[in-house]
């Protein structure tokens, strides 16, 4: 149980933590619609995997943190409409007083209810669905489970893509890995882990994802110019761990 939500200030940086040194949200506050922590730039990719027609026209969040997915696809992303859930409903007034959480309205909502629950009930369909929660240990629960995963799958539209962050400090992301691959028939990869050993995990459902990395570049650089997000580093980090230039990615 989260008990104690704290919010601190370093260099033009505004943090989240529940009740311990571990940061659990970041905004820089000069640049609120910015991604500041390297794994919430790695859950971006799947904006480069999926293109066209709007992508993605509906998100699912599971754990809000300090709204930094939240604010980003509000701001660039306005014809999606976005679920939010939430367990603990301290974070979401941290969120509204602290770190520019978006006011709901008819594209964005906000739910406090555990994710597994949420998961298990709902038969929604979701283009996008994300997923980072954690508590102050660094614990996900039954967020990290195969029930949970399968259930996640079973939510994606038939151009879906699905986004985790696994942490790696206290058991390595091998074994979520697996339980991700498995809930996805092997349509999954992972992203190499970033610099504060966190690793992004990917799964796909419907319509296969075929795509060469020269192609994904060219998408980063669009991406880039329209958000101000830079997902060049993530891309290069992929490509130097599956095979250089000339390789691509099919999941």
């Amino acid at each position: 149980m989260r008990t104690s939500i704290e919010v601190s200030e370093e260099e033009g940086v505004r943090y989240l933590h529940f009740g311990s040194r571990w940061i659990q949200g970041a905004m820089r506050i000069a640049r609120p619609y910015a991604l500041e922590l390297e794994y919430t730039r790695d859950m971006m990719m799947p904006l480069l995997l999926r293109r066209g027609d709007g992508w993605p026209r509906t998100v699912l969040q599971v754990g809000l943190g300090a709204a930094s997915l939240t604010r980003f696809l509000h701001r660039h992303r306005p014809r999606a409409a976005h679920t939010v859930i939430e367990i603990e409903p301290k974070v979401i007034a941290a969120a509204m007083q602290s770190f520019k959480l978006p006011p709901e309205d008819a594209r964005l909502r906000i739910e406090v209810a555990d994710g597994t629950d949420f998961m298990a009930a709902s038969e929604r369909q979701f283009d996008l669905i994300l997923v980072d929660g954690y508590d102050a240990g660094g614990r996900t629960g039954a967020l990290d489970t195969l029930p949970f995963y399968c259930n996640c799958a079973a939510r994606l539209s038939a151009r879906g893509v699905f986004a985790a962050n696994l942490l790696t400090r206290n058991h390595g992301a091998r074994a979520s890995l697996e339980r991700i691959a498995a809930a996805f028939g092997g349509r999954s990869a992972a992203l190499p882990t970033c610099a504060s050993g966190n690793v992004v995990a990917l799964g796909a459902g419907g319509a296969m994802i075929e795509e060469s990395f020269k192609d994904i570049t060219r998408a980063a650089a669009r991406l880039k110019r329209d958000t101000g997000l830079n997902l060049a580093p993530t891309v290069a980090r992929w490509q130097e761990a599956h095979g250089g230039r000339d390789a691509g990615i099919a999941i």
